[in-house]
C-alpha cells in the first residue's frame, strides 16, 4: 500500500489559532477544539476549525468584531438527531453591527472583509460549531 497521501488526513489536533492566554482560558471552559487544518498543518490546505460549545462563556461577545481578507462560511448544529434543525441553544452573529439571533442550525456565509462577531447566548446541549476561511491561515483579531 502506498503512503504517498497519508499527509493529507488530519486526526489528531496539531494546531490552533493564536489565542492570548486569557482567552485561551476562557474558551477552554466553554469549548472544545475538535480539529483545525490550514496551510501549516497540510501545505495548500486552506484554513477549517472545528469545536463542541458546551456552556455560554463569559465574555461577549466571545469572538470580537473582526473581519478577514477571504470568504468565510460559518456552521452552527444541534446534536439532536431526532430534531436535526433545532439548535437547542442561541447564538447571535453581527455582520458591521447588524445582529441576527439564531436558535436553529445553520451556515453562514461571510462575505470577503465584512466585519462580524460571535455572540453565545444559550447552550442548552452540545453545539457542534465550525468554520471555514478560503485561505491558507486565519488571520485576524477574533481570539482575542
Amino acid at each position: 500500500m502506498s503512503d504517498r497521501y497519508s499527509h493529507l488526513i488530519v486526526t489528531d489536533l496539531k494546531h490552533e489559532p493564536d489565542m492570548s492566554p486569557e482567552f485561551r482560558a476562557i474558551y477552554q471552559k466553554f469549548a472544545k477544539r475538535i480539529l483545525w487544518i490550514d496551510d501549516n498543518v497540510v501545505p495548500g490546505a486552506f484554513q477549517m476549525n472545528t469545536s463542541w460549545y458546551k456552556a455560554v462563556p463569559e465574555l461577549d461577545p466571545v469572538f470580537a468584531e473582526h473581519s478577514h481578507p477571504a470568504a468565510e462560511i460559518i456552521g452552527f448544529f444541534g446534536t439532536d438527531p431526532e430534531h436535526p434543525n433545532d439548535l437547542h441553544g442561541e447564538v447571535q452573529v453581527d455582520f458591521d453591527g447588524e445582529p441576527h439571533r439564531i436558535d436553529r442550525s445553520c451556515l453562514i456565509f461571510v462575505p470577503p472583509n465584512l466585519p462580524h462577531a460571535i455572540h453565545i447566548y444559550r447552550v442548552d446541549e452540545p453545539i457542534f460549531h465550525f468554520s471555514v476561511v478560503t485561505s491558507g491561515l486565519y488571520n485576524d483579531g477574533a481570539y482575542q
